[in-house]
Order: C-alpha cells, then sequence, then structure tokens
C-alpha cells in the first residue's frame, strides 16, 4: 500500500482549504493583479513530473517562428535567495532554481525569479524595450497574477489521483474548468474522451515528447526528477543498458557522499558512462561534475516536445498580441 494513502482522512481538510482560496478569488475578494503585457500561465493538475519545462521552451520557440518576443516567470523552486531578479546564464541553479536556469540556457528568453511573480513582470516590463508575452512557469495554482491564456499539461495519472496529501493533485480535476487549453501527450490521447465525459470541453493540444539519447551502450542513470521511471524506461527503450539506476526526490541537491556512490556503482558495473537529465545536469557545481567525469563521461538526455499541430498553437499564440 501507498503510504500517502494513509494521509485520506486529511484530504477533506485539504480540499477544504483549497475551496476556500478559490471561492475567493472567483468571487473578487481575493485581488487578482494585472500586468501590462498578456500573460500565458503553463501549469498542471498535480505535483512534478508532467513536462511543463520542455513545453515552455517549444512555446518560446513557437511564439520566435512569428517574430514574437517572451519573458519567463518564475518563483525559482529550492533557490537559494528570495529577490526578485533576472536569470542570467552563466549563473548556478542554486541561485536561481533549476528549471529558470534551463530555459534561460535553452532559448536565451529574459527569465526572472521571484516570490512574487507580478514584482517579477514589473521588472520584466521595465528592462525590456518592446511590448511581448509573459509565460507564468508552474501557474495554473497561483491565482494572484491574471493571465490571458491557461495552459494546463495532464499526466495520464492525474485521472485516478488523489488529492494531496495522500496523492499527488493540488488541485481537483473540477478545477480545470479554468483552464484554457489542456494538453495531452501522444500516447494519451485517448484520454480526450474521458475529458468530455467529465464535461471539459476546452480545446486539448497534443504533444510528442522525445528523448534524445546519447551515444552510449551501458550507463549509470542518475536522475532527481518527479519520474524517474519514465526517465529511466525511455533511456531502455532507446538501446542504453543501465549497469545502475539511482532515483533522488525532485530538485535534489547531490551531496559529495550520494557521487562517490554513483562512481562505485559505475566502477562496480564497468559501466562506460553516467547519463542524467538536462535538469540534473545543470543543478550540478562545476567541481561535482569535475568529480563524476573523473571516473567517466557524463552526458545528458534532453527532454524536447513539439504539438501535432503547431498551426493551430502558433495561431492561438498570434491571437493574444
Amino acid at each position: 500500500m501507498n503510504p500517502q494513502r494513509l494521509l485520506l482522512p486529511l484530504v477533506p481538510l485539504y480540499a477544504a482549504g483549497l475551496a476556500l482560496k478559490n471561492r475567493s478569488y472567483d468571487s473578487g475578494k481575493s485581488r487578482i493583479q494585472h500586468l501590462a503585457w498578456p500573460v500565458i500561465s503553463v501549469g498542471n493538475l498535480s505535483v512534478g513530473g508532467a513536462g511543463k519545462t520542455p513545453v515552455v521552451i517549444r512555446l518560446i520557440e513557437l511564439l520566435r517562428q512569428d517574430g514574437m518576443d517572451a519573458d519567463v516567470l518564475s518563483r525559482g523552486y529550492k533557490r537559494s535567495t528570495q529577490k526578485t531578479e533576472r536569470v542570467w546564464p552563466e549563473g548556478r541553479a542554486a541561485r536561481y532554481g533549476d528549471e529558470p536556469l534551463l530555459i534561460a540556457q535553452q532559448t536565451g528568453a529574459a527569465v526572472y525569479v521571484s516570490l512574487s511573480r507580478y514584482e517579477a513582470g514589473r521588472m520584466a516590463e521595465r528592462e525590456c524595450a518592446r511590448p511581448r508575452l509573459h509565460i507564468l512557469d508552474d501557474g495554473f495554482q497561483h491565482r494572484q497574477l491574471a493571465r490571458s491564456l491557461d495552459i494546463v499539461i495532464l499526466h495520464a495519472s492525474d485521472f485516478h489521483e488523489f488529492l494531496l496529501p495522500a496523492g499527488r493533485l493540488r488541485e481537483p480535476f473540477s478545477a480545470l474548468r479554468r483552464a484554457d487549453i489542456l494538453v495531452l501527450r501522444a500516447e494519451d490521447r485517448a484520454l480526450v474522451s474521458e475529458l468530455r465525459r467529465r464535461n471539459l470541453q476546452q480545446p486539448v493540444w497534443i504533444m510528442q515528447r522525445e528523448l534524445e539519447t546519447p551515444s552510449c551502450q551501458s550507463a549509470v542513470a542518475f536522475c532527481g526528477i518527479a519520474r524517474p521511471r519514465e526517465f529511466f524506461q525511455a533511456l531502455t527503450a532507446n538501446g542504453i543498458s543501465l549497469a545502475a539506476q539511482a532515483a533522488f526526490p525532485d530538485h535534489h541537491s547531490w551531496t559529495a557522499a550520494e557521487l562517490e556512490r554513483l562512481i562505485v556503482l559505475q566502477q562496480t558495473n564497468s559501466a562506460e558512462a553516467f547519463v542524467t537529465t538536462e535538469k540534473d545536469a545543470i543543478r550540478l557545481a562545476p567541481e561535482q561534475r569535475a568529480r563524476l567525469e573523473a571516473a567517466a563521461p557524463l552526458l545528458t538526455a534532453p527532454l524536447r516536445v513539439h504539438f501535432e499541430d503547431e498551426s493551430a498553437v502558433r495561431a492561438r499564440l498570434r491571437s493574444l498580441l
């Protein structure tokens, strides 16, 4: 039995608090802040693992195809500072958070982190020379900031999960009525009928995901993400023999002892390399990366996404400006 299920008696309390919060925003009792430029929120229904970061990156790429710019507003989960600031690509994940730094490095877009996404947006509007779109990273539950488009990415497991703290759902399925666009993975397209059965009639964008596997015969795979099994299975499906697997909590910061254990696994199993995700690699400090690479090459497996009907996606984005 999943130990989390022991927390089922607490779910009604969590649900009641959530309903009170949402009712406060729906009624206008809680103030919603507005930025000068349109906001696209990219979020999910459950805790971690839906693929928000690759979707944010793809949206930026699609906007650029049509000559439009975007910045990104993020909380910067688990960062060491709390101030509102721009993310510089040469910086460290410990300062900005792994996902904001990865987006800044991958896209070159202006990325801002703040406990207040509104203040992050205000900074972006002061610094950017001309109007653009704001992309609110992990924004579905961040109701303090008004948005022009609410995109929610669903994972197949969301359809049979429990609410926190007994499960992974941040909100019940009924919250999806606030969304403008729902996103499903290509392999989950059959779930569109389940969405319709639940009276959710929004457009559904289908996304294709591809893990770009490095050239390697055998490896020690490690990651600190929400759904490590999916990463390991994708590596195996793409032809890498996993000599060992090591899963850590999401957004994990590795200790020297943990890296030494990875090296022991590599040496014991005569693995050719280490393989991890881009998000995990970016959390390794230079000295940690050097320690691993002294034992074997450290390879990354980037996750890329695209939408099956990108002309429709681009048209919806263009309509915001």
